[in-house]
């Protein structure tokens, strides 16, 4: 298993400027493995010199869309080709099981080659406007892009930021998160022999409080692009107010996943259980609140209790395995005093609760399912974070939609009914960026994601990611 742990700027790895570096452990056996660098404000300061020096030159200004495409299109092949290796160490790093570190390292490559299919097809347009004038628009790049990424989804969640950056000309520096920086790294040798030129992709390690915050106020960032919490994501904007920089914020959902009475009950527990249990319940758009409809309440709990009690922990890295270990220690231990409010505060505990091993070792939880939720209950207004469902009932589609919306987060939704009209008007209800119906934890390269109220605004994947990245100049030219 081959790793980077230096920084990653102007196509050079160096060392942090300090010579400090922090340990990533692998959660799932409690080893360390690895000491990467430890970036620092000057590092910061470097990379973003590199990012706008390279912005700024000819060999990149003048690169076509075409060509930026054909790096991005070499990028996917060459992570293809590497596509087992990349998804060991980010079960390694994250915990996640090989099958989903897999299934995270393939729609990296889809999102490569979806933006790399729009670089050269970036266009603006005439305007008929009065007098004689030719008026015209340029889409043109925003500039030095800062992105900054969580810890869930290591890899994916960074190309979606640095692919569309890359696809509209702009360039970046990659913050990862320092529980889980490796697949960053290894991704920057792909960058490097892709044929980026120097400082088009960059990539500095260290402490959110430190890096994070130095690249938010840093003059030369012109746009942060940030997947994380809701309160440091509120930090951030603050942050980014003074320079006046752009912002996209993808942050916490706690989202509703709705079982009305007349769905497919036997496809709605298995999507239920998907819905919060894949990834170990670390998915920001995870099925947190299940909403159950009371005509089928009993039958759909004491059947998800029943399958999230098989659900066995193991090695992340056997074949058969599908509940990983938590990150850490720390979201361990913060996802099992969640467990503890929900007892404390009336909640029943009818599946899982505890801390769980793997040959005496591992962050693990068990999948963990409590019924007779209210809506008042820490658990059903707070992102958990981990494999904990809240399951509330209710008796009317107007009750099930007003349940649904009583969050202060709005990033995803699920609706299970075999009823289309209902299906759509609930769709149309819902606040949230993403509504599934009878399906959940679907993404496409091309389908826009992202939240509303409290979990953000902007959009990564789709072509509207792309607007994130583009600057609109309008030119006018006199005929007369």
């Amino acid at each position: 298993m081959g790793l980077r742990t230096e920084l990653f700027i102007k196509n050079e790895w160096r060392a942090a400027s300090s010579g400090e570096t922090f340990s990533v452990e692998n959660p799932a056996t409690e080893m360390v493995i690895a000491q990467v660098a430890k970036g620092g404000e000057k590092d910061v300061d470097a990379a973003v010199a590199a990012a706008r020096g390279c912005f700024d030159s000819p060999e990149w200004r003048n690169l076509s869309g075409r060509k930026r495409a054909a790096m991005l299109f070499k990028a996917a092949d060459l992570l293809t080709a590497r596509r087992d290796e990349f998804a060991k160490i980010e079960s390694a790093q994250n915990g996640k099981t090989f099958f989903e570190a897999r299934i995270e390292v393939a729609m990296t490559v889809d999102t490569l080659r979806y933006y790399g299919g729009w670089a050269d097809k970036i266009a603006g347009h005439t305007l008929p406007v009065e007098g004689p004038h030719l008026t015209y628009t340029l889409r043109e790049p925003v500039g030095v892009v800062a992105a900054i990424v969580p810890w869930n989804f290591p890899l994916n969640i960074a190309s979606w930021k640095f692919s569309p950056a890359l696809a509209a000309g702009c360039t970046l520096i990659l913050k990862p998160a320092s529980e889980t920086p490796l697949t960053a790294l290894l991704f920057a040798e792909i960058a490097l022999e892709a044929g980026f030129p120097p400082g088009a992709f960059n990539v500095v390690t260290g402490p959110g409080s430190v890096v994070g915050n130095a690249l938010v106020r840093h003059p030369g960032v012109d746009k942060v692009s940030f997947t994380g919490s809701t309160e440091v994501g509120r930090g951030l904007m603050r942050e980014a107010a003074a320079t006046n920089k752009r912002v996209t914020l993808e942050l916490g959902g706690k989202s509703p996943n709705i079982i009305f009475a007349d769905a497919d009950i036997e496809s709605a527990i298995r999507g239920a259980q998907g819905a919060i249990f894949y990834g170990k319940g670390e998915v920001c758009a995870a099925g947190s609140r299940l909403l159950v409809e009371k005509k089928v309440h009993d039958q759909v709990v004491e059947q998800l209790a029943a399958r999230a009690k098989k659900l066995t922990v193991g090695d992340p890295l056997d074949k058969n395995t599908r509940m990983g270990a938590l990150v850490s220690k720390k979201q361990k231990e913060t996802v099992l005093g969640y467990v503890e409010k929900g007892v404390r505060e009336g909640a029943k505990l009818v599946a899982g609760g505890k801390a769980a091993q793997h040959n005496g070792k591992g962050h693990f939880v068990e999948a963990t399912v409590f019924d007779a939720v209210t809506p008042e209950m820490t658990i059903a207004r707070e992102e958990i974070f981990g494999p904990v469902l809240a399951v509330l009932s209710f008796d009317s589609l107007e009750e099930g939609v007003k349940l649904a919306n009583q969050s202060m987060y709005g990033l995803a939704a699920g609706i299970w009914t075999k009823d289309i009209q209902k299906a759509h008007r609930v769709a149309r209800e819902i606040r949230a960026g993403t509504v599934w119906i009878n399906t959940y934890n679907f993404y496409d390269a091309g389908a826009p994601f992202g939240g509303f109220k409290a979990s953000g605004f902007g959009r990564d994947l789709g072509p509207d990611a792309l607007d994130g990245y583009l600057e609109t100049k309008t030119v006018w030219v006199n005929l007369g």
